[in-house]
């Protein structure tokens, strides 16, 4: 199906197929400093319309949408909101919070079934220091109207531009017993509450409620290839499925054996590729590290085989 992009300038590009808004991309930040002003997606809707990303919710205003984050990094919170502090818990500190920069578009490309886009960006610690270079790519493609699906892709290359190392963490490595959110990080809509979690090896047939893994278990802070979440949606008779998926084994930028799930549908509808969950890493001046992802929305309650299949079908 055709896809067609309008790139409202110093603002977002909006991608649309079929006559649905699929996403829109914000890059003019957001005017709040303590939510860190940073680049978004929202909203995020299937191919039949249905919308699959929360903004600003009540409980979390600096979750939105599918968003990139760094919750602890170097005593700086490039995810926003309050700052875990190991024995004072949560703690609105402003004067931690850092920003992400766009600094522009070296390509925007668009064509009938497919759309790319390469950004530039600086991620700035909260006193106007610059302290990373990240090259980001995002693109949209394998639009299926007979699945009713289609699929973005989401990289990153970070590079440290600091005299001293970047060190990466998360609330669990700072004493917060599974809390280990960071990295890409996606906020389901509110009815997305109570959702269903599955992966590729379960160990029961069919989904696991990720209510559970909201407390600590089944796949919260487990490793592997793919994750989905499926949902029933309010105001209309219909589910919708997303599947968060790393770069395979053996391909640039898999993290399939470097990074966590952080999954929760209650009490409220997250999921990020956590590259810090158990453990901080260091990241030394001048070198970068580098990963892909893959998020398909789709239409209709997914189940393990379907995803599993469609997953097979769709190249890197």
């Amino acid at each position: 199906m055709t896809i067609q992009v309008t790139h409202t300038h110093g603002e977002r590009i909006t991608v649309c197929s079929g006559g649905v808004e699929l996403l829109s991309y914000v890059y003019r930040p957001d005017p709040e400093a303590f939510e860190a002003r940073k680049p978004y997606i929202h909203p995020l809707r299937t191919l039949g319309g249905r919308q699959v990303s929360g903004y600003r919710p009540n409980d979390h205003r600096w979750h939105k949408g599918l968003q990139m984050t760094a919750s602890h990094l170097s005593g700086q919170n490039f995810w926003g909101g309050n700052c875990y502090v190991h024995g004072e818990g949560y703690r609105a500190l402003p004067e931690r919070v850092g920003s992400m920069r766009h600094d522009g578009f070296p390509v925007l490309a668009a064509r009938e079934d497919r759309f790319t886009l390469a950004e530039e960006l600086t991620w700035v610690e909260n006193g106007g220091a610059e302290w990373a270079r990240e090259e980001r790519g995002i693109t949209v493609h394998s639009v299926d109207t007979e699945a009713g699906a289609w699929a973005l892709d989401w990289s990153i290359r970070l590079t440290n531009v600091r005299d001293e190392p970047l060190r990466f963490g998360s609330p669990t490595t700072a004493g917060r017993e599974m809390a280990g959110y960071t990295g890409l990080q996606w906020r389901g809509p509110r009815d997305f509450t109570g959702g269903t979690v599955f992966g590729p090896e379960d160990p029961a047939d069919g989904a696991e409620a990720a209510g559970t893994a909201g407390a600590g278990h089944g796949l919260m802070g487990t490793r592997g290839p793919w994750l989905g979440f499926t949902a029933e949606h309010d105001d209309v008779d219909a589910h919708s499925t997303l599947v968060f998926a790393h770069a395979p084994r053996g391909e640039e930028g898999s993290a399939v054996d470097a990074s966590h799930w952080f999954v929760r549908a209650e009490p409220i509808p997250t999921v990020a590729f956590s590259w810090a969950f158990f453990d901080e890493f260091a990241l030394a001046p001048g070198e970068s590290f580098a990963y892909r992802y893959r998020v398909v929305v789709a239409d209709g309650a997914w189940d393990r085989d379907r995803v599993d299949t469609h997953l097979k079908g769709l190249s890197w």
